[in-house]
């Protein structure tokens, strides 16, 4: 496994603590110290299951886990941010995946607000309000056309005509419909790679190639 913390590939080394039993099931608190000595961090998980053992002393363990969350550090299922983006894009996207399964409609403002971040400064579209945005950079013709579909379908999902507020003021707490914050998560994670990630590998790849033009003593690729 990979340590949440520094993501150092790991050996699982948890101990268990068994917290006991309601109506839910049986739980578990599990904990280790990262052995990374750059790291050192605690990761702990909470979990249910069935009870491992009985005796006399009561329930030790359990088994057939249905249920775990990772408590420390507070991660989400999506994917890291890679790293060729810039912080004031990747904090907004880190923070409504963290708080996708608690909150949907803050997780979809902070979302909201990361995109019109992004086509603000990436493709320098500066409108009143996101939905003219996501419209402007259609017609701009900039994105590959499934980039285009996905922003556009941003717009219908979230039905900005049923509730404007959502177009005026992105990062207000205002209802989402089913599916609409995982579905902006998603074509953020798109814009993500079409506008730093892909152009990122682009550049070092121009580079290696112009070391080895330099080295045959010829011209740089321009």
């Amino acid at each position: 496994m990979k340590c949440p913390h520094c993501r150092i590939e790991i050996n699982p080394d948890f101990q268990e603590e068994y917290l006991g039993s309601d109506i839910q099931g049986h739980w578990s608190l599990f904990r280790m110290i990262c052995p990374n000595p750059e790291c050192e961090k605690f990761i702990i998980e909470l979990a249910s299951g069935e009870p491992q053992e009985a005796h006399r002393q009561g329930i030790v363990g359990i088994r057939d886990i249905n249920y775990k969350i990772t408590v420390n550090p507070l991660i989400s299922s999506r994917p890291p941010v890679p790293t060729e983006v810039d912080n004031k894009f990747a904090s907004d996207y880190k923070e409504a995946c963290l708080i996708l399964t608690f909150s949907p409609k803050a997780s979809a403002a902070l979302s909201r607000r990361c995109l019109q971040k992004i086509l603000r400064d990436k493709a320098g579209i500066k409108k009143s309000d996101l939905s003219k945005e996501i419209q402007e950079v259609i017609n701009s013709n900039s994105l590959p056309s499934h980039l285009s579909d996905s922003i556009d379908a941003v717009r219908n999902i979230g039905n900005f005509a049923a509730h404007p507020i959502k177009s005026t003021s992105t990062g207000e707490i205002v209802e989402v419909e089913f599916g609409e914050a995982e579905w902006i998560l998603d074509v953020i994670e798109s814009l993500f790679d079409f506008y730093f990630v892909q152009p990122a590998i682009l550049k070092a790849k121009k580079a290696a190639l112009n070391k080895k033009l330099a080295d045959a003593g010829k011209p740089p690729m321009k």
